[in-house]
């Protein structure tokens, strides 16, 4: 039973700057996170209000994710998508930046979605399973349901086509099983 959670890698600071441990699986492991990651991915976005989701990838290919900023600022959201949850259609929201170095764990059955909070902002995302393409999917990032607070006027968003075209909630026949832990506020961030 896995939920979103926040953590933050501990940073050594000096005269230079400072130097932090950004993944250890050993450690993670310790706090709960017990997710194999096999593949970083990197996301530029160019402006602020590019908003990049909700997303997720169906079974058998779904990721895990461990999501960070490396450029700039971002807005991240986790939305319980489970069929059977309790909290389905709830969701978790968190700014993470280059700054605080806070990092986003999203376990499967969430989708998720960020939207960058100022110019030139790099995303790494840390996943647990392969890209697949053919079981790729989402939910609509407006979806009045989900009622997600964006902190960006709708139409100063940027978004893709395929963004555009997801689906609503209420069309959406979740692949994801309830496992029992309903979703909960987040909690304050875990040091690793």
């Amino acid at each position: 039973m896995s939920l979103p959670r926040l953590i933050v890698p501990k940073r050594h600071p000096d005269a230079r700057g400072w130097f932090a441990e950004t993944y250890n699986e050993a450690r993670l492991r310790a706090l709960g996170i017990e997710d194999r990651f096999v593949q970083d991915n990197q996301s530029y976005s160019q402006r602020a209000g590019t908003l990049r989701g909700l997303h997720f990838q169906a079974p058998p290919f779904a990721q895990a994710k461990l999501i960070s900023v490396l450029r700039g600022r971002a807005l991240d959201v986790a939305v319980d998508v489970r069929r059977g949850s309790p909290t389905f259609g709830k969701y978790v929201s968190a700014e993470l930046s280059a700054d605080t170095g806070r990092q986003f764990y999203i376990p499967i059955g969430f989708a998720h979605g960020v939207l960058t909070l100022e110019n030139d902002v790099v995303l790494n995302y840390k996943v647990s399973g392969y890209y697949a393409a053919a079981h790729e999917g989402g939910i609509r990032w407006d979806d009045p349901d989900i009622a997600i607070a964006w902190p960006v006027a709708a139409g100063a968003i940027t978004l893709s086509e395929r963004d555009r075209l997801l689906p609503l909630l209420k069309d959406f026949d979740s692949p994801f099983a309830y496992d029992g832990a309903p979703l909960a506020p987040l909690a304050a961030p875990e040091t690793f």
